[in-house]
């Protein structure tokens, strides 16, 4: 397995930023490590492996002799730069959005669809949204055994899927809320998010459903090749640093007791069970931070399913920088090795 050389498309942002320390972490073979960003980043530096790195400029010029970019770009500079990239030959995994539907770009979780991650016939492949990610790694288990028909979830998502600007506004808003001030622009947030939850992600289009609500159907679909599953979705952004969390409730063709989900769950790669009511024990965004496991608790029957309808609710929570963004991504890279 010989190194390569990765270049980082974004790499002085939260999510380019975890993406090296977890090429770190991960032990990557990584013969050269090249950080890109914009023109207003050159002369930043970047740290791996001990060592202080140059950010360089992004353009299509610095993707000579890449082998690997992964992406933590805007979809504008995705959609620009990386077919720039993948006409120069490296292998790009991308975050943003810009290329997750597109039928000839593999949509990949590395515990569900790994065998995607081999036909890539444009030199890209998608990392899904951060939301999907943790939503779907403890629902493939379940579907494994009892077969999904349906999905109802409920998103609670930290201010940091904004990006730095959201987590240091949030910071900045608790800071007015405890002392009293004046609280003015609220940006990149719509209102106020301290002591408030905001029921709106991105954009609304289809029948008033958010953009973001929308990824959870569409790329959920194309990551279990499940294209009838059902999906609704509601996503809130939650006065929370890091770490999202969701509310599932999934139907399915199969019988499966809450017990059989706890077995199946407690197996299964990339999850942890933490399920224990009576001593108070259930996943908590502060739990799951900093690192790559969704853990998954409050797991129980759906009351509210129809007699002969098998449905279970449960309740999950995982770190949206690492698992929902840049540990996803690291993981694909691996499987290119």
């Amino acid at each position: 397995m010989s190194d390569k050389v990765v270049a980082i498309l974004g790499a002085t942002g939260v999510v380019g930023t975890q993406m090296i320390q977890c090429l770190e972490e991960r032990d990557f073979p990584v013969a050269r490590l090249v950080p890109l960003a914009s023109a207003r980043s050159v002369g930043k530096k970047v740290s791996f492996r001990g060592q202080e790195v140059d950010v360089a400029e992004a353009r299509p010029e610095a993707f000579e002799g890449v082998d690997i970019v992964l992406g933590a770009a805007g979809d504008g500079i995705a959609k620009a730069l990386l077919p720039e990239a993948a006409a120069r030959g490296a292998v790009c995994v991308d975050n943003s959005h810009a290329f997750r539907l597109d039928p000839d770009v593999p949509l990949v979780i590395p515990e569900i669809n790994p065998g995607d991650i081999a036909d890539h016939p444009r030199n890209i492949i998608a990392n899904p949204n951060c939301a999907t990610i943790i939503g779907l790694v403890p629902t493939w288990p379940l579907h494994k055994l009892a077969g999904l028909r349906r999905l109802i979830v409920s998103t609670y998502q930290a201010a940091s899927g904004a990006g730095m600007p959201g987590l240091t506004e949030l910071q900045r808003e608790m800071g007015v809320v405890a002392n009293g001030g004046e609280m003015g622009e609220t940006s990149p947030f719509a209102y106020q998010l301290a002591a408030n939850l905001i029921p709106q992600i991105g954009g609304f289009k289809d029948e008033a459903y958010t953009s973001e609500e929308l990824k959870m159907l569409n790329e959920g679909r194309k990551i279990m090749h499940l294209p009838d599953v059902r999906v609704n979705c509601t996503c809130v952004r939650v006065p929370v640093m890091r770490s999202h969390s969701e509310s599932i409730t999934a139907e399915f063709e199969r019988p499966i007791t809450p017990d059989e989900a706890r077995e199946v769950l407690a197996a299964a790669p990339g999850v942890k069970v933490v399920d224990d009511p009576a001593n108070l024990r259930y996943p908590m965004p502060l739990d799951t931070s900093d690192q790559d496991l969704v853990y998954v608790g409050r797991i129980r029957r759906d009351m509210s399913a129809p007699d002969g309808v098998s449905a279970l609710t449960f309740w999950c929570c995982g770190d949206q920088i690492r698992k929902g963004a840049a540990t996803n991504a690291v993981q694909i890279a691996e499987y290119l090795l």
